[in-house]
């Protein structure tokens, strides 16, 4: 059979070709009507010729012009024609043709569109696949060169060895066989000496975090809401009125968004102080420095301001934006239907032992409050000192006032919750707080 010199390679993508073209006239609206007007016409032929040398609109337009003039078929016309010269006949260009030829320039056009995006998907779809197997086939050449290489460790054993040969592959063996233990051994023991460190690394992270938790989280808890209380609008009030509330007792600081239950009256010592701050602040009433709300003297209350993250007291961190307060802040106290409201006047920190801090003469409703400074630890204590300024400390009542050193069972003013160790300590000693 004649092939025309074309290879087979040549053959077998002009058979594909062939097939994409039909596939792609198949799926194009009207396709098929559109494959028998054009298969076998000379247009189409022609058409593939000229698709290497011009757009196929410039093939339409320059087929379109040849139409205009044609040969004469008929011997007779109305023009003189000269002997022996050809007659030709202007033919006008039919509407209808023209239309017809429009049409046909447009199914090129999609025809052409949808042969484009058939090689665009098809390329697409190729190169995707040949990257795979690229890939596939690049990990199979590691794995095999893996394996090569340990076969090549590894001694063979020849067919017919003598005594010689076999002694040397056994010394051989045992070589890598020694050598792959002494790896794993060394291995071994690596990670035996390494679990411990590990496992010592972890206890001290965490007795770490039992211990100092506090000295992260306190100042974190310092300027966020603290304890579970929420903005109540309290910065609205105006502190040169007296308002109407309801009978709970509670203690609220606007700049701090603090809003506290308060424990008037209770017993000063370390256990009744402690129980009371589990659910928010309590009075701390020593000879000296025992007024209540609306009476001339010292009024003063103690918070918490730190403990261990994992403590069940949701009022931990209470006052642990006390040092955030300045002169002129204000303090309000709700007290037996009744709010009084403070300003502050003084900040100062102490030893915990300076119990005489909190007692001095006044002739004003004077309020203290106490927490521990600084922020995680116990070591200090920051007294806040504020007075009254509504209602009018004019019509304040006077109470009994006595000079005390604070000696005797007021040794030193109340502190934070104990850390780890300490509550190792006190159960090992059997104290009590």
């Amino acid at each position: 059979m004649d092939t025309g010199g074309q290879s087979s390679n040549d053959r077998s993508r002009q058979t594909a070709t062939e097939i994409a073209r039909r596939k792609v006239l198949a799926a194009y609206g009207g396709g098929t009507s559109f494959l028998r007007k054009t298969e076998g016409s000379t247009f189409q032929k022609n058409l593939g010729k000229a698709a290497n040398n011009m757009p196929v609109e410039a093939y339409i337009a320059t087929r379109q012009a040849k139409k205009v003039i044609q040969p004469s078929q008929s011997a007779q016309s109305n023009q003189p024609v000269a002997q022996g010269a050809p007659s030709y006949k202007q033919t006008p260009i039919s509407t209808t043709v023209t239309t017809n030829n429009k049409a046909t320039a447009e199914e090129w056009q999609k025809y052409h569109t949808a042969w484009q995006d058939y090689y665009q998907k098809y390329y697409s779809d190729y190169y995707a696949k040949a990257a795979k197997s690229y890939i596939e086939n690049e990990r199979l050449k590691d794995e095999r060169k893996k394996h090569d290489e340990e076969v090549l460790e590894t001694p063979q054993l020849p067919v017919n060895p003598t005594e010689e040969e076999e002694q040397s592959i056994i010394d051989a063996l045992k070589t890598t066989v020694k050598k792959h233990a002494a790896t794993t051994m060394k291995k071994s023991r690596k990670m035996r000496r390494l679990m411990p460190l590990l496992a010592g690394a972890a206890v001290v992270l965490i007795v770490l975090f039992l211990q100092y938790n506090r000295l992260i989280f306190a100042p974190i808890a310092a300027y966020v809401s603290p304890g579970n209380s929420e903005d109540t609008g309290i910065t609205a009030l105006d502190p040169t009125l007296t308002t109407a509330i309801s009978a709970d007792n509670r203690l609220m600081i606007p700049k701090l968004n603090v809003d506290v239950p308060v424990h008037f009256g209770i017993a000063n010592d370390t256990d009744t102080v402690n129980a009371a701050m589990e659910n928010g602040v309590a009075q701390f009433a020593i000879p000296g420095a025992s007024a209540m709300p609306g009476e001339i003297g010292n009024l003063v209350i103690t918070g918490h301001s730190a403990g261990d993250i994992y403590s069940n007291n949701q009022y931990k961190f209470i006052f642990s934006g006390l040092e955030r307060l300045g002169n002129g802040d204000l303090i309000y106290i709700d007290y037996e239907g009744n709010r009084y409201t403070y300003s502050v006047t003084k900040m100062e920190t102490v030893e915990p032992n300076n119990v005489s801090a909190l007692v001095y003469e006044t002739d004003k409703p004077m309020l203290t409050l106490i927490t521990c400074t600084p922020l995680g630890t116990s070591r200090y204590r920051l007294l806040v000192t504020a007075e009254q300024i509504n209602p009018a400390p004019s019509g304040a009542t006077q109470t009994d006032f006595v000079d005390n050193e604070a000696d005797g069972p007021y040794e030193a003013m109340p502190e934070n919750e104990p850390t780890f160790f300490e509550r190792i300590w006190n159960f090992l000693t059997g104290q009590n707080r």
